[in-house]
């Protein structure tokens, strides 16, 4: 989840440390993480990547997904997805309230295809049939409502319909 803009942070969270968590562990250890966007068509495999595979084991290689590594950082992007983003670990939180962990990295590299990108600088993530996940096993597809201005504040007096509250 977004974080912040200048600089560009995105926010993680984890499931409470009550068994070994791999991908925290290489993170905090490597100092980068990778969040890659599959589509729809991979949701099977990426989903199996979450199984409780041993130290030594490859969730790529258990799944079948293929790693792929930048130059700037050791963590492997999923060469099969559409959209990859290379992170920059910054910090680590403890949510008090259930015990999950917060990541916070600072994107430092994104690859998508270059057909998605809009002129405005708007990545259509609809175009490339990007999967979202809900929960912990529920997944679905993107379909944009609209597109919208930045907000500002309305001046125009008015009153809103009293069903609203």
């Amino acid at each position: 989840f977004h974080i912040g803009a200048n600089p560009p942070l995105l926010g993680v969270l984890f499931r409470p440390a009550t068994v070994p968590r791999h991908s925290l562990a290489n993170l905090e250890e490597t100092g980068f993480f990778t969040l890659n966007h599959v589509s729809a068509d991979l949701v099977s495999r990426a989903h199996q990547t979450a199984a409780k595979y041993k130290d030594d084991e490859s969730e790529f290689e258990a799944v079948g997904l293929t790693p792929v590594n930048s130059a700037l950082h050791t963590a492997p992007y999923v060469a099969e997805a559409p959209i990859q983003i290379g992170l920059k670990f910054k910090e680590k939180q403890l949510v008090q309230a259930n015990e999950t962990i917060l990541v916070v990295g600072e994107i430092i590299e994104v690859f998508y295809p270059k057909a998605a990108l809009k002129e405005d600088g708007y990545l259509d993530l609809q175009t490339l049939n990007i999967a979202c996940c809900t929960g912990m096993d529920a997944y679905h597809t993107t379909e944009k409502l609209q597109r919208m201005a930045y907000a500002q504040p309305d001046t125009t007096p008015h009153k809103l319909p009293k069903e609203l509250f």
